[in-house]
């Protein structure tokens, strides 16, 4: 829906509209639909500000369920510079890719909102709790995190490589982050037995 349809729904139902200069945090329905549609890959929807708003069972199955997580835990940067990325294995030259583009990215959000206040809230918070954010964001560089490479350690079926891509959607700023291994790789069939396992531990075989 456009703009002024999202208002006016808004509206409607006796609420106020997203202000400007607020970071979109709406979920169109032609992104519900790519993600109902990609149920076979790992894929979460991001705002700008680096916040989870929906994703599929297999990313809950590749990363842990997000609803477990407190709300501050949910704020990808917030979580990544305040409490590591235990679980997840990058090599040098992606973590440190991955580091500098989470805080440049988050620097051009605020540029492009600079009236959310919550946005503000957290950078200000990230400045205070760690060196590593407060060095990275003094470096005043602005750029868009789109892609990496990482295992993750700790799913249901052993460690899994995957290649993680950043998809942007205009109008709305949303981030789809979308997981893949390669075509009938060991990764690629490890993805399809969380397909079928889900969040549940496998059990280990007898004999």
């Amino acid at each position: 829906m456009s703009d002024q349809e999202r208002d006016h729904l808004y509206r409607v139902a006796g609420a106020a509209p997203p202000a400007a200069g607020v970071v979109p945090r709406h979920i169109g329905p032609g992104v519900q639909r790519i993600v109902d549609r990609l149920a076979d890959v790992p894929l979460a929807v991001f705002s700008a500000a680096h916040d989870i708003l929906l994703w599929n069972p297999l990313w809950a199955a590749v990363n842990g369920d997000p609803s477990a997580l407190s709300a501050p835990d949910r704020n990808l940067v917030w979580r990544y510079f305040t409490s590591g990325h235990e679980g997840t294995d990058f090599d040098e030259q992606h973590e440190e890719e991955f580091a500098s583009d989470l805080a440049a990215d988050l620097r051009a959000a605020v540029g492009r909102y600079p009236h959310d206040d919550e946005l503000s809230r957290l950078v200000a918070r990230l400045r205070s709790v760690s060196a590593e954010f407060e060095r990275r964001w003094s470096e005043v560089r602005v750029a868009e995190h789109r892609a990496s490479r990482k295992t993750v350690t700790r799913t249901a079926v052993g460690p899994i490589t995957v290649d993680c891509d950043v998809l942007s959607t205009p109008g709305a700023d949303l981030r789809i982050v979308v997981y893949t291994a390669a075509p009938g790789s060991r990764d690629a069939g490890k993805l399809t037995l969380l397909g079928v396992t889900g969040l549940q531990e496998l059990a280990p075989s007898a004999g």
